[in-house]
């Protein structure tokens, strides 16, 4: 019997990470960095990358440095 064959579709996944200060910024930018997990300046982050993290990454992108891993 042959195997079938499964295609597995390559999960990208990308990098956020901290660094500017959350200090005077808006309340739902930092609920945003909240719900990324990003605390302090040079923490890190890595997600799968979709729609729902690329919008909360969008609300905050003058914070945070993102790298495709």
């Amino acid at each position: 019997m042959a195997k079938k064959a499964t295609a597995q579709a390559e999960v990208k996944s990308i990098k956020v990470t901290l660094v500017k200060s959350a200090n005077g910024i808006l309340k739902n930018q930092k609920a945003n960095l909240e719900a990324l997990g990003l605390h302090k300046i040079g923490t890190a982050r890595v997600f799968v990358d979709d729609a729902c993290v690329r919008g909360k990454i969008a609300k905050v992108s003058h914070l945070v440095k993102v790298e495709e891993v």
